[in-house]
């Protein structure tokens, strides 16, 4: 997915939002825009800011917990001093805080509750600039358009979590990363004839630091390790859509990629670095280069005024790296190779009832070789990360969205989408059982749930000269799955309900909306990693006995809202 802040408008629009959440959080948002030399220079000012008090409850101490602010602030310049060429400077700066994760251990309490309690609340700071410069040419070649796009970008943050997810101080965690960035991309689109081309140039360079500060057993137990990384890109592309008649288009497309990882990589340890002072003492140095030709073939064809088929294939790649977590003096953290894909699609769309109803089908097939996973098994210092190349792998499954108009201001809308993937072969210990046998390549692929669905209804309800209520309710499903590759930690199926009703009246720039997310307060996790009962930690500090390990931090359940948008 890609966002893109919209660009300044030649009139002028004033926008602005307010809401209040339960428990509570404020939202605020703004921005102004039109032009400063009209016809030539426009500008845009938006501004968020976010002020959450804390859904969920500690009950180490029955505080509240979940406390998070956010500033961003975003100005944006458009120079047009020609009908040809036009530049767009966009900014951003950004700060967030907040407490750390909300960690659950299911040793202690169901995966079905939003109990918790831990002992290290934890903190997050982050701040942010980047800026783009977008320049635009129109030229006669082709009658096309040659496109620049400049862009940088600056991140620095600081965190720290309760591991171990108990009341007890048995693995807590720092980590610092500090990350900065430039790219350019520079390239051409134009028509000739009934051919549509794009070809172009792309380079990418980041610098990234990584340090993490581990304490175990009370504090008796301090390591620190991380990364130096310099990694570069460059690329060539182009890709033409070639229309054959005026019902059948074909495509086709080509990448090269180049990428080059120099990597200094302190394994975890006493004396491996310092979070204070931002700096490691590599026990390991090494680069790699990797190559790539991404080739993509497809086709679209009209066989009626509202029917399109369509259907492509494509490979594409994920470069290798190396691990900038490693706790193990004896595992090399890379480098590992490149992860490949090959995707099949094949999909319809059709409009029925004079476009009042629509149905999309589409039918997938990835084969992936060289599947990267980062495996987590008991070590020494907690948990030991492994980035490994485990096997090749295929997904293949299909979806299918429906939508129809049941009349002007009644909507019904539903998806739904199934997923089965498996291992074709594997070359490492998923179980950690000691061998690489048929157990695990029985294992199910982390992360894929088999079935999601859903549903919404959206209804105007007319209400003369004083405006109209706009109701939006949607339901979606979505299947538990597990989460780490040994199958030992999972997420919960998830049922999720929300619904939005908001008035406009005719007469004010005005809509005020009262809405709910999560309204059945399902539990969920933004990951859940659980390992096998071992000596957990290190085994038993003094802090005592410690239940197994697992770390699953928790998510805000329901919420309820009101909000005001004005737009002039």
């Amino acid at each position: 997915m890609i966002l893109r802040t919209k660009a300044p408008s030649n009139t002028l629009e004033i926008t602005g939002h307010v809401a209040v959440e339960e428990d509570p959080n404020y939202i605020a948002d703004g921005s102004i825009s039109g032009p400063i030399v009209p016809g030539v220079l426009s500008g845009k000012l938006a501004v968020y800011h976010n002020d959450d008090r804390g859904w969920l409850k500690n009950k180490f101490d029955n505080s509240r917990f979940g406390e998070a602010k956010q500033t961003i602030v975003r100005p944006v310049l458009r120079w047009t001093p020609i009908s040809e060429l036009d530049l767009t400077l966009r900014f951003e700066h950004g700060q967030a805080t907040g407490d750390g994760p909300a960690g659950q251990n299911h040793a202690l309490f169901s995966r079905d509750s939003f109990d918790f309690a831990i002992n290290e609340p934890g903190f997050s700071d982050s701040k942010w600039n980047q800026a783009f410069l977008e320049t635009n040419l129109a030229v006669a070649f082709g009658e096309g358009k040659i496109t620049n796009i400049f862009g940088w970008r600056k991140y620095e943050s600081t965190a720290a979590g309760d591991i171990d997810a108990t009341p007890v101080f048995a693995f807590h965690a720092q980590f610092a990363t500090n990350q900065d960035q430039r790219s350019e991309e520079l390239r051409y689109a134009g028509t000739f004839g009934p051919a549509e081309v794009t070809t172009g140039v792309y380079y990418f360079q980041q610098n990234i630091l990584y340090i993490e500060r581990r304490l175990l057993a009370g504090g008796a137990v301090d390591r620190t390790g991380g990364g130096d990384g310099d990694f570069s890109t460059w690329g060539a592309f182009a890709a033409t859509d070639w229309s054959v008649t005026h019902s059948v288009k074909l495509n086709a497309g080509l990448r090269f990629t180049h990428e080059k990882k120099s990597a200094d990589v302190a394994t975890v340890r006493a004396g491996g670095g310092s979070i204070v002072t931002k700096s490691i003492v590599p026990d390991f140095i090494d680069s790699h280069d990797w190559n790539d030709v991404s080739p993509r073939v497809g086709f679209q064809w009209l066989p009626a005024e509202r029917s399109q088929v369509y259907g492509y294939w494509a490979k594409g790649f994920r470069s290798g790296g190396y691990n900038f977590r490693n706790t193990d003096p004896g595992v090399q953290p890379g480098p590992f190779e490149s992860e490949r894909q090959s995707s099949f699609e094949l999909g319809l769309k059709q409009d029925f009832a004079q476009s009042r109803a629509r149905v999309n089908l589409a039918a997938f097939h990835n084969k992936i070789k060289g599947m990267q996973r980062e495996i987590n098994t008991p070590g020494a210092l907690g948990v030991t990360q492994i980035i490994r190349n485990v096997g090749d792998a295929t997904l293949q499954g299909g979806e299918l969205e429906a939508r129809l108009r049941v009349t002007e201001d009644l909507v019904l809308s539903l998806q739904g989408g199934y997923t089965h993937g498996k291992y074709d072969s594997v070359k490492f210990d998923l179980n950690g059982d000691g061998v690489v046998n048929a157990a695990d390549a029985a294992l199910q692929l982390p992360r894929l749930a088999p079935w999601s669905y859903g549903a919404s209804v959206l209804y105007d309800l007319q209400l003369g000269s004083a405006g109209v209520l706009t109701s939006r309710v949607g339901f979606n499903h979505r299947d538990a799955n597990f989460y780490t590759d040994n199958n030992l930690g999972r997420l919960n199926k998830a049922n999720i309900l929300d619904a939005n009703f908001t008035y406009a009246p005719v007469s004010v720039p005005v809509s005020f909306s009262i809405y709910g997310t999560n309204l059945l307060n399902e539990v969920t996790f933004g990951g859940d990693t659980q390992l096998p009962d071992a000596p957990a930690f290190g085994g038993d500090g003094p802090a005592g006995p410690k239940p197994p390990p697992t770390f699953s931090p928790l998510n805000k359940g329901r919420v309820v809202g009101a909000e005001v948008r004005v737009r002039f």
